[in-house]
Parts: structure tokens; C-alpha cells; sequence
């Protein structure tokens, strides 16, 4: 079986429907040879003898509405000859047909002492018919013998030549049905093999044009699973061409989001190399130089951390639980100093959980990116609150507007400074891939961000030490 199964799999699929229709065609061949042959033959020596008893029924029938008249004209088959045989005469009477066989004659007066009643069919083979095996060959003789009510027995005998002939028309029609059957059959499934193979020919094609990068059109209509895979193609090929103009998007907006801090640190380090200071003092121009780097080291960072989340969507363990407690401390305490004017209002519960990796930077980045995306729009305040499965931060600022909100965590969406940015489209990434949901909601005064699960996370038995950044 195992083989069979590898030789399947080498196979193409229309090689694997052309063998199956072989193997039904021989299923279907050694059905007839062996179970239909041998009912028709049962079925034409029963009919045979039925057409015997048949021609016996409309002699006694007429011999008892016409006693004394000759039977001679009751002749109904011309293939059965009858006969009259008196035991105490031991004579023979043909009623019609021809002559009595001699070896029939003897083997009826040997039987004749044989009680029986009703009536009795048999056949024999003359003895120099037989082959070397006593097999009945195409002159056997069937015949059938009723005792009558007078003591003498009503004979009708028949060659087999007619059961031969039946037999044959028989399978002669069986075989063209079956023949008709099963080329209407092949040329069904082949027309349905060809309906399969060729929109398959065409997935093919098109997944070919597709990773050549070459424009392609799958043109196959249909409402089975092959039509859901083409469906399925067309969805994926326009979603790859949307990522690859977001791709060429991003590479644009980086290059024109880095252009600036890298021509900065140049340009200042060139001057301070020659001596001059761009900005006032050597110490302040190096500053400028530091500042402009960390913003690259930002953005590399971001990068990195976005990268990775693409490849960890698929692998994410269950059963990590990182502190967020310990997570939002640090983030406050590096990002206060940013705009010292904004107060801070924490409402944490103690020891809250969230799901994620052993290490803590991607949730770190998370929080980080949404309360310095809170600190840039903020008025006077900003409100973090954590709770079991749910950490909001809160700004005073402006409210979003309506087209804003869905498209805030696109990658390298405009903010409303005009720069680009992937802080947003980080905190939604990390979040969707270790299960959590986000969403920016305005309020009466200012813009809620919200990460959220929809099941508990079970709080561990041992707190998690994060190692600090």
C-alpha cells in the first residue's frame, strides 16, 4: 500500500484520473466475467425450460378440451420437438418436430422405471459429443418429461443450439451496453478531468507570471474549491502589489525621513573638522551631531523591531508573561525629562501581566511610542492606566478626526506635523502579534489609546524579572 501510494504521488493529476479510469475499466470488465457471465447463463437454461413446460402446458390443455383429436397442429416453437411415450407399449409417438434421438430413446426407456411425478428436466450429450473432459458441448439436449394421468409421458426436447443463441444475444447486449456505458462514462470524466486540468494549468501559468513579477489575469470562474483558490491567488497577487507599493512608499519615506539627520551630522561634523561651530559653541554643535544620531538610532531601532515582528507572527509561544508594571516605570522615567512642563497621572494596578516573548524591548518600544506620541500632541496632562489585560494612555490634546483614526497605525502615515513615522504602526504590530488589540478613540477633552485582550491573561505564580534596558 505504501508503495502504491509513492507511485501515486509521482504522478500528475491527470495521469492519477487517467489510472483510476483504467482500474475502473478492469473492475468493471472481471465484474462481468465473473458474476455476469454465469447469471446469464442460469437465466437462458431457465428460460429454456420454461419454453419446455410452456409447449407441454398447451399440449394438455388442448388434449383435455379435444379428447381424441390429434395434437399435431399445437405446435407453438419451432426450435422444441414433443413426443408421447407409452411405458406399457414402449412405444414412441412424435406429436411433432423431428425423429426421437436414438441415445435419447435408450436413456428414456433406462429411466422409465424411475418414479417420479409432475415434472422432471434434465439434458444429455450423446456419448460421441463429449469431449476428453465430459464437458456438454453446443449439441446438448434439453428436454423435460411429465407424467399424465394415463400412465404415459408427455415429452419436449430442445437443442441447446437455442440457449446458445440466447446466451449469446444476451451478452451481446449486455456487452454493448456495458461498452456504451462505459465510453459515455470516459468521455464524462474525461470532460471533467479536462475541467479540472485546465483551470489548474492556468492557477500554474499565473503563479509562474507572479513570481517573475510579471502582470498576469487568472480568468477562472467557478463556485468550488478551485474557484476559492483562484479567488484566493487574485486576493494574494493584489495584496502582494499593495505591499510592494507600500514597500516602495516606505523606502521612499525613509530615505527622505534619514536624508536630513545624516546631512546634518556631515555638514557639522566637516565644520567642526575645519574649526567652525555651526551652532554657537563646539559643545552645542556636537549636541546637534548626538541628537541627530540618536533620531537614527531610533529609527534603525524601530525598523528592527518592526522587522522582527513579521517573522514572529507565526511563532509566538504561549506562556510568557512580562511585568508591565516594571515595563511603564521605565518608560515614564526616560521620557518624563522630554517636556518636564506635562504632568504624569499613573493609575496601576499591581502586578499586571501581558503576554509576550522572554525579552521585554517589545513591549518597552510599545509604551514608549505612545506616551511620546501622547507627550508631542499633549496639552498639560497625560493619564497612563493599567489594568488587568488593558493599559490606555491618555492626552490632552486635540481630538483626531473620524478619517484619521482607521489609518493611524499604517506604516508611515503622516502625522499632522507632516512627518512620517513608524512609532503607531510598531505599537500595532507587537500588539496584534502577541494577541492584543489597539484602537486610538476620542474623548470629551483629548485622544485615548487603548491595547486591550479579549481573555485573561492567568497572572503567573512567579513574578518575571525583567532585565533592565
Amino acid at each position: 500500500m505504501k508503495r502504491i501510494r509513492m507511485w501515486l504521488r509521482e504522478l500528475s493529476l491527470s495521469q492519477q484520473l487517467l489510472s483510476m479510469i483504467f482500474l475502473f475499466i478492469m473492475i468493471f470488465a472481471m465484474f462481468v466475467i465473473i458474476f455476469l457471465s454465469p447469471s446469464i447463463e442460469r437465466f437462458t437454461e431457465a428460460e429454456m425450460y420454461n419454453r419446455l413446460h410452456s409447449a407441454q402446458e398447451s399440449l394438455i390443455l388442448y388434449a383435455d378440451q379435444n379428447p381424441g383429436q390429434s395434437l399435431d397442429f399445437v405446435q407453438t416453437d419451432g426450435a422444441i420437438s414433443a413426443y408421447l411415450f407409452d411405458h406399457e407399449k414402449n412405444t414412441f409417438t412424435v406429436i411433432y418436430g423431428s425423429k426421437m434421438d436414438q441415445t435419447l430413446k435408450e436413456r428414456l426407456k433406462t429411466n422409465a422405471n424411475v418414479p417420479y411425478s409432475g415434472t422432471l428436466d434434465s439434458f444429455y450429450t450423446p456419448e460421441d459429443q463429449l469431449d476428453g473432459t465430459n464437458t456438454p458441448v453446443d449439441n446438448t439436449v434439453l428436454y423435460s418429461k411429465t407424467l399424465l394421468n394415463d400412465g404415459r409421458e408427455l415429452i419436449t426436447v430442445m437443442s441447446n443450439a437455442a440457449q446458445q443463441r440466447l446466451r449469446d444475444s444476451l451478452i451481446n447486449g449486455v456487452v454493448l451496453l456495458n461498452v456504451s456505458f462505459v465510453i459515455g462514462f470516459m468521455v464524462m470524466l474525461l470532460i471533467w478531468v479536462t475541467t479540472l486540468i485546465l483551470p489548474l494549468s492556468q492557477i500554474k501559468y499565473y503563479i509562474a507570471k507572479i513570481k517573475n513579477e510579471e502582470d498576469a489575469e487568472l480568468v477562472v470562474k467557478r463556485n468550488d474549491e478551485i474557484g476559492e483558490v483562484a479567488d484566493a491567488l487574485r486576493d494574494m497577487n493584489a495584496q502582494l502589489k499593495k505591499q510592494n507599493r507600500e514597500k516602495e512608499e516606505m523606502i521612499q519615506n525613509i530615505s527622505h525621513d534619514l536624508k536630513t539627520p545624516i546631512a546634518t551630522i556631515k555638514s557639522y561634523g566637516e565644520s567642526i573638522k575645519d574649526g567652525i561651530y555651526p551652532y554657537e559653541t563646539l559643545e552645542k554643535s556636537v549636541d546637534v551631531i548626538i541628537e541627530h544620531a540618536n533620531r537614527l538610532e531610533k529609527k534603525v531601532k524601530s525598523l528592527i523591531i518592526l522587522n522582527k515582528m513579521d517573522y514572529l507572527k507565526d511563532t509566538v509561544e504561549e506562556g510568557n508573561h512580562l511585568n508591565m508594571n516594571k515595563i511603564i516605570d521605565k518608560a515614564l522615567l526616560s521620557l518624563k525629562v522630554v517636556r518636564p512642563e506635562i504632568s504624569f497621572i499613573c493609575e496601576l494596578d499591581e502586578e499586571v501581566y501581558f503576554h509576550g516573548e522572554e525579552e521585554e524591548e517589545p513591549w518597552r518600544i510599545v509604551v514608549e511610542n505612545l506616551i511620546d506620541n501622547a507627550l508631542r500632541y499633549s496639552k498639560s496632562y497625560i493619564k497612563v492606566t493599567l489594568q488587568d489585560d488593558e493599559l490606555c494612555v491618555i492626552n490632552d490634546g486635540k481630538n483626531i478626526s473620524k478619517d484619521r483614526l482607521s489609518t493611524l497605525f499604517h506604516r508611515y502615515e503622516k502625522g499632522t506635523d507632516g512627518q512620517f513615522g513608524l512609532g503607531l504602526s510598531i505599537v500595532h504590530r507587537v500588539v496584534t502579534t502577541y494577541g492584543y488589540r489597539v484602537a486610538a478613540e476620542n474623548l470629551t477633552e483629548g485622544v485615548c489609546f487603548r491595547i486591550w485582550h479579549d481573555a485573561k491573561t492567568q497572572k503567573p505564580k512567579k513574578t518575571n524579572e525583567n532585565t533592565p534596558a
